[in-house]
């Protein structure tokens, strides 16, 4: 119902007491009718009919501003608890003030005032229901009394207070309950944002980092490409030498294609501006650049899905954080990584299975931090799945690091898909 709102605390603790005001607004009408009917005491009905009517009507004014995009002040949360103290104190004035049993439900303004609001709102909210309470002991409009049915009165008394007190507690233990579990979202919240930021600003100095490693690694491949081209040239009639010289040299033209796609692209930080692919385009185009990156290394590839395919952000950012997943699998494989990739109700699943030793526990712990590395000193810098896994929350998908029972681990990636271009 209310789906469209701001998730803050004091938004949802407007929405509470908004239902908490239907509950009190029906059961004052039914106090109504049961003294009406049942107990037949005459007290000005016009007045607290009006009363409630009025309070009703600005209970319907809450929720037309429940659905409004503006955020719940601490202000407006505490004229919210001023009106059902009006309204209580106008209700109280016209049966009985203070020795009225439900006197009491003062107690539930200032206890929500002080669960959700600064202690100065409390202070003030506690001041206006004490004037209240005390106005009413002097100022108020007294209930029928006959001395016959002074024992049944007493009763009734006694059973009033009985039920305000059932009412201020189940009330009082629900809302608290309700806040701690807003607290509680709260600090999860916070947590995980100051956990993004700290990540973002690792992200940052790396990205940093690895621009200036780009342009540093830039002058160092144009001479090795210049002494490859000279050697290939000079042993013309080595056959094998021609073969190892012409994969080295498509080892550094690669390498200088990915610095100079780097740097081209290290201004796209808006993954939206990214161009769209079909799903099974581009995870065939991953598979080619991986292929020529790590040609040694033997896979097999099950691709299924409906058709025509769903398209996907063919994002350079996304393509590498699939291929360093790929190259992990690699370097924990021994024979061969089983990869598969199915796609339904825009949701592609990528599974990448390696047949190494699996995850160690201390991997299946730390898996994902910044700098962490299960392998041995000088092979990892432990930044590859960091980073995929960054980048691919990004883009709404997530990551997913497992051990399988027949051994080996698998890499499962879950990304959002966009539609399909109909023909």
């Amino acid at each position: 119902m209310f789906s469209d709102l701001s998730q803050s605390p004091l938004s949802k603790n407007l929405q509470r007491l908004f239902w908490l005001r239907n509950i009190a607004i029906v059961a004052q009408c039914l106090t109504f009718a049961i003294v009406y009917w049942a107990i037949d005491i005459v007290i000005p009905w016009a007045q607290m009919i009006s009363v409630v009517a009025i309070l009703s009507l600005l209970n319907l004014l809450t929720w037309v501003r429940l659905h409004r995009k503006w955020p719940v002040s601490h202000t407006e949360f505490f004229l919210q608890l001023l009106i059902d103290v009006l309204a209580l104190s106008t209700l109280l004035y016209f049966s009985g003030g203070s020795t009225n049993p439900f006197i009491s439900l003062y107690l539930l303004p200032l206890t929500i005032a002080a669960a959700t609001l600064p202690w100065r709102y409390t202070w003030v909210m506690a001041m206006v229901t004490i004037s209240c309470y005390t106005l009413l002991l002097f100022k108020y409009v007294p209930l029928p009394h006959e001395h016959s049915n002074h024992l049944i009165e007493f009763a009734l008394h006694v059973s009033g207070m009985w039920l305000a007190f059932v009412l201020s507690t189940v009330i009082i233990a629900w809302f608290v309950v309700k806040m701690s579990s807003s607290i509680r979202d709260r600090d999860r919240d916070l947590a995980k944002a100051r956990e993004q930021a700290l990540r973002n600003e690792q992200i940052i100095a790396m990205g940093t980092l690895a621009a200036g490693a780009a342009h540093e690694l830039g002058t160092p491949l144009s001479t090795m490409a210049v002494v490859t081209g000279e050697l290939q040239q000079e042993y013309k009639n080595d056959v094998e030498f021609q073969s190892n010289i012409h994969i080295l040299r498509d080892q550094i033209a690669h390498c200088k294609q990915t610095l100079t796609q780097l740097l081209a692209k290290a201004g796209q930080d808006r993954t939206e501006y990214g161009s769209e692919l079909p799903v099974d385009e581009f995870l065939d185009q991953v598979l080619d650049k991986w292929k020529l990156i790590r040609p040694s290394v033997k896979f097999s590839y099950q691709c299924t899905g409906t058709q025509p395919a769903p398209r996907i952000m063919d994002n350079q950012l996304l393509s590498q954080s699939i291929l360093n997943l790929l190259n992990n699998a690699a370097d924990a494989s021994t024979k061969c990584i089983e990869i598969k990739s199915h796609w339904e109700n825009l949701m592609l699943h990528l599974e990448i299975i390696d047949d190494g030793e699996g995850l160690s526990a201390e991997a299946m712990q730390r898996a994902g931090e910044a700098f962490f590395s299960s392998k041995t000193p000088g092979q990892g810098f432990g930044i590859g799945l960091f980073l995929a896994n960054a980048n691919i929350e990004r883009f709404g998908g997530s990551v997913r690091l497992f051990n399988l029972e027949s051994g080996g681990a698998c890499t499962q990636v879950v990304l959002p898909l966009l539609e399909p271009i109909m023909s």
